[in-house]
C-alpha cells in the first residue's frame, strides 16, 4: 500500500483525478481511494473495511487514521508516502505532525520509502533532511532535480500616473481598468492577491468594469462553501472563466491547464511565492509561464525589479521547520496512545527520529507525557485531563469521551472561530451556507449592516446558534471582510534585492535603453525621494526627522520586514525613552518604521550605536519593550487548542471564540500562578519571539544596522517613503473620508517643498523647472513581452 499525502483538501482531489486517469491501463489491480475531510461517511466506511492500494489524504487524515486501535495492523504495510507540496508544510506545525506520522509508519516498517515533492525552496537538501529525520543506519537520500527548461516571463503592469507620492493602495482603483484590459486580451487568467478581502474587493472591481462578465469570472478563497470552490476549480479546468480572483488557496500544485496568465495583485512579498504562482500558468511541457505584476503603491515598482533580478539569480528563500513543539508532541501523545497504545522508551526513540525532535530531551518527553496523564502540576484534580492512562508499563487511552474529543480536534491548523453564512429566506429548512466569515466581524455588525462575501453585497439580519443570516442587499456597497493572518511580511532575500535596485538608481543612465520600465514609471517618485530627502541603500541606514502638528517624527529604514520592523521599532522607542522619558506611537510597514513622540528625540543613541545593540540584553529589552504577555496569551490560545486543552465544541454545537479565549485565558492565568514552568507557557514565549517578532532576523537586523553609516536627514516635507508609513498609523485612526482629506494637505504642503527646490535648482543651471514641465500622461502598458525562454 502507499499513501500520498498533499497538504491541503484541493490539491488532493486533483491529485486523486490526475491518478485515476491512467491507473486502469498501468496498474488495473490497484485501488484508489481519497480521504480528506470532505470524504462522505459512506466512502470512510468503505476504507474502514478495506484500505485501498493507494490512498491520497492530508496530514490530519494520516493522524486521524493513526488513532485507530487497529492502526498498525491497517498501516504496517504501507511501504510508500510520497508527501506532496513539501515546501508548504515544511516551516509550519502540519510539517511537524508529517514528520511524526512517518516515525510511526517508519517504525512499523524499517524499509518504508518516503518522497518528497517540493519547488521553489532555497534549502532542497535541508529540506530534505527535514522530511527524512536525521536516521544514522539508512542509504543515503538522493535529490533528485527536474532538467526541463521552462520559459518564465515575469512583467509588470505599468500605471499611467503612478505619482510623486504613494502609499499602501494608493494606485489600486487607477489600476482596475488596465487589468481588466489585460484581462480582456488574454485567455483564462488567474488573478492573485495576497489576502482575503483583497480578493472579495477586486473581484468587485472587476464586474464594477465590466458587468458583462458577471458568470464569466469568479472568486476562490479558503472561507467560501466547499461547493463554490469546486465550482471554480471544475470551471478552470475546462477553461470556461475567463479569470477567477483568488488567494493561495489556489498557490499549491494544482493542474489547470486553459489558465494562460497570472496577475498579482500587489507584491508577492517573496521571490517562492512568485514563482509558485507564475507556474500556475502554462502548466504544460512547452508553453511558458508568465505571471503581470500589478502595483499598488509605487515603491511596489522597485519590488518588481528586484524580484525578477532575484529570479534570475535563483535567490529563492529558504524554509526551516520549528523546532520541538511540544503542543504538537502532546496532541500526538494521545493520537498513538488511542491507535494501540506505546511503551514511552520506544516512542521516545521514535519521536526523536524525526527532525523537528532530534534533539527532545528525556525531561522534555517526560514532561509531555506526565502532562497527558495527570495534567501536570495544576490540573490533577480534573479527570478530563487525565486523557491516558498507564496500564503494565502500556499507555493507552480508555475514556470514550475523551477518545472523541481528541479525533474531532486533531490537526494543527487553528484559526479564529469562523461562523457560516447562511440565506435567512432558507432558515426554516437550515439555509444553503455562502461559506464562513470569522466571528469577530461578524459581531462588529449591526442588523441591516451591508458587508461583501462571495461576490455579493450581503444584508445582515442575524445571529443564531454560530449562524449568521442573511439577504441580498439592494445597495451595491458594503464592508469587506477581514481575515486574521492578514499581512505577509517582505522575505529577507526580496528585501535585499529592492535595496540593491535603489542604490543602483543614483547611477541609471536615463536617456538609454536598458532601463527597467518600472524603474522609469518610479521615476517621479524616486526624484521626489532624492529632492526632499536621500534614497536608502544597502550601505547605509536613512533616517529621516520631520516635526508637524503631531508632533516629533522619526522614519527609520531597514528594510527588513513588517515582523522585524514591529520589533525595532517598539526596541528603539523603549530604548529612547530610557535615556530620555518619552511617548510613542508607532508606525510599519516593510521598508521602515516611524516613532511619533510628543517630546523631541535625541538620536545620540543612533549614533553611538547603543539603541542597536543586539547582545545578551536583546531578549530581555525586547520583551520589556512591548505587551509580551499579550503577545504570549494569545499564541498560547493556539497552543492550548492544538494540545488538547481547549475543546472548540461538537460538530452543529461550536463554542464561540470568546468560549474558546475565556477558557485558553483561564488556563493561561492558571499555569503562570500556580505552575509557572510550565512547558507551554515557555513555548508560547518562544513562538511570540521567533513568529511574532521573527527574533533571529531581528538579531540579525541589529548587528547589520550597527556596521551601517548612519544617513540623517531633517525634513522640511514629508518625503515618499515616510508619508507611506503616516498613512500606515493614520489607517488605525482615521475614516476614509479623513484620511483622503488628511493626505491631500499633506502632499499639497509637501509637492510645494518640492517645487521651491526645483526652481532653486532651475535658477542655479538656468533652465526650466522639472516640475513646471509639461508631462505628456502615458497610457497604462505592461513591459515588453520577452520571447519564450529569456528572463527579463
Amino acid at each position: 500500500m502507499s499513501h500520498s499525502t498533499p497538504s491541503g483538501g484541493a490539491l488532493a482531489a486533483d491529485t486523486h483525478r490526475a491518478l485515476a486517469l491512467p491507473l486502469p491501463e498501468l496498474a488495473p489491480r490497484w485501488t484508489l481511494g481519497l480521504r480528506t475531510g470532505d470524504t462522505a461517511s459512506a466512502e470512510r466506511a468503505r476504507q474502514d473495511r478495506r484500505l485501498p492500494t493507494t490512498l491520497v489524504t492530508t496530514p490530519e487524515s494520516l493522524s486521524l487514521l493513526l488513532t485507530r486501535a487497529d492502526a498498525r495492523d491497517r498501516l504496517g504495510t504501507v511501504h510508500t508516502v510520497i508527501v506532496d507540496e513539501w515546501h508548504e508544510q515544511v516551516g509550519n506545525k502540519r510539517g511537524v505532525q508529517v514528520q511524526l506520522a512517518l516515525a510511526r509508519l517508519a517504525r512499523w516498517n524499517p524499509r518504508l520509502v518516503v518522497w518528497g515533492l517540493s519547488a521553489t525552496l532555497g534549502n532542497l537538501e535541508g529540506a530534505m533532511a527535514m522530511l527524512l529525520g536525521p536516521k544514522r543506519h539508512r542509504p543515503a537520500p538522493r535529490l533528485v532535480r527536474g532538467r526541463i527548461d521552462k520559459a518564465l516571463v515575469i512583467d509588470t503592469l505599468l500605471p499611467a500616473d503612478p505619482g510623486r507620492f504613494s502609499w499602501g493602495g494608493h494606485l489600486g482603483a487607477q489600476m482596475r481598468e488596465p487589468v481588466a484590459a489585460e484581462i480582456e486580451r488574454s485567455g483564462p487568467t488567474l488573478v492573485f492577491t495576497n489576502v482575503r478581502s483583497q480578493a472579495e474587493a477586486w473581484y468587485q472591481m472587476l464586474l464594477q468594469s465590466r458587468p458583462e462578465w458577471a458568470g464569466q469570472i469568479a472568486l476562490h478563497h479558503g472561507s467560501l462553501d466547499k461547493g463554490v470552490r469546486e465550482w471554480v476549480e471544475a470551471g478552470l479546468k475546462a477553461g470556461s472563466l475567463r479569470a477567477v480572483v483568488a488567494t493561495s488557496s489556489l498557490d499549491l500544485g494544482v493542474d489547470f491547464l486553459p489558465v494562460e496568465r497570472v496577475l498579482q495583485i500587489g507584491s508577492a512579498k517573496g521571490v517562492a511565492r512568485l514563482l509558485q504562482r507564475a507556474g500556475r500558468s502554462g502548466h504544460q511541457p512547452g508553453r511558458p509561464s508568465r505571471i503581470t505584476l500589478v502595483p499598488t503603491h509605487t515603491l511596489e515598482l522597485i519590488e518588481a525589479v528586484a524580484a525578477r533580478r532575484a529570479v534570475a539569480a535563483g535567490q529563492v528563500e529558504p524554509r526551516h521547520a520549528p523546532a520541538k513543539p511540544l503542543d504538537v508532541l502532546v496532541q500526538h501523545l494521545v493520537t498513538v496512545a488511542l491507535g494501540g497504545g506505546f511503551f514511552a522508551d520506544e516512542l521516545f526513540d521514535e519521536v526523536r527520529s524525526s527532525w523537528s525532535y532530534r534533539e527532545l530531551t528525556r525531561d522534555e518527553f517526560q514532561w509531555a507525557l506526565d502532562f497527558v496523564v495527570h495534567g501536570g502540576r495544576s490540573l490533577g484534580a480534573y479527570p478530563e485531563f487525565h486523557r491516558v492512562v498507564e496500564q503494565d508499563g502500556r499507555f493507552t487511552v480508555v475514556d470514550r469521551a475523551i477518545a472523541m474529543r481528541h479525533r474531532l480536534q486533531v490537526g494543527t491548523i487553528v484559526g479564529e472561530s469562523s461562523m457560516l453564512v447562511k440565506w435567512w429566506s432558507q432558515a426554516a429548512s437550515g439555509g444553503a451556507s455562502l461559506g464562513q466569515v470569522e466571528e469577530s466581524f461578524i459581531a462588529r455588525l449591526n442588523k441591516g449592516d451591508h458587508f461583501v462575501f462571495g461576490g455579493r453585497v450581503l444584508e445582515y439580519v442575524r445571529t443564531q446558534d454560530m449562524v449568521a443570516y442573511v439577504r441580498k442587499a439592494t445597495g451595491r456597497r458594503g464592508i469587506v471582510p477581514s481575515w486574521a493572518g492578514g499581512k505577509m511580511p517582505l522575505s529577507s532575500e526580496l528585501a535585499e534585492a529592492t535595496l540593491a535596485v535603489l542604490a543602483g538608481v543614483q547611477t541609471v543612465d536615463w536617456a538609454g535603453d536598458s532601463v527597467d520600465p518600472e524603474l522609469r514609471s518610479a521615476r517621479p517618485m524616486l526624484d521626489a525621494q532624492a529632492r526632499l530627502s536621500h534614497l536608502p541603500t544597502p550601505t547605509t541606514l536613512l533616517v529621516e526627522q520631520f516635526r508637524s502638528r503631531e508632533g516629533h517624527h522619526l522614519f527609520v529604514y531597514p528594510f527588513a520586514g513588517r515582523h522585524v520592523h514591529l520589533g525595532l521599532a517598539s526596541l528603539l522607542g523603549w530604548r529612547l525613552a530610557r535615556h530620555r522619558p518619552n511617548t510613542f506611537s508607532i508606525g510599519i510597514n516593510d521598508y521602515g518604521f516611524e516613532l511619533l513622540a510628543a517630546e523631541p528625540i535625541d538620536l545620540a543613541t543612533l549614533v553611538d550605536g547603543s539603541a542597536f545593540d543586539g547582545g545578551p540584553a536583546l531578549l530581555v529589552d525586547v520583551l520589556a519593550s512591548l505587551n509580551s504577555s499579550e503577545l504570549a496569551l494569545r499564541r498560547f490560545r493556539e497552543i492550548a487548542r492544538v494540545s488538547g486543552l481547549v475543546f472548540t465544541g461538537y460538530p452543529g454545537a461550536p463554542k464561540s471564540t470568546r468560549q474558546v479565549q475565556a477558557s485558553s485565558g483561564l488556563f493561561y492565568e492558571v499555569f503562570r500562578k500556580h505552575d509557572p514552568d510550565n512547558r507551554l507557557l515557555g513555548q508560547a514565549d518562544a513562538e511570540v519571539l521567533a513568529q511574532e517578532l521573527d527574533l533571529v532576523h531581528l538579531a540579525a537586523s541589529l548587528t547589520r544596522l550597527r556596521a551601517l553609516r548612519l544617513d540623517a536627514v531633517q525634513l522640511r516635507a514629508p518625503s515618499p517613503v515616510a508619508l507611506a508609513l503616516m498613512v500606515e498609523r493614520f489607517r488605525e485612526q482615521l475614516s476614509t473620508e479623513k484620511l483622503a482629506d488628511r493626505l491631500a494637505r499633506i502632499v499639497a504642503d509637501a509637492q510645494s517643498v518640492l517645487d521651491e527646490t526645483e526652481s532653486a535648482d532651475a535658477k542655479r543651471m538656468g533652465a526650466t523647472p522639472a516640475g513646471r514641465r509639461r508631462r505628456r500622461r502615458p497610457t497604462p502598458r505592461a513591459t515588453p513581452e520577452p520571447k519564450p525562454g529569456d528572463l527579463k
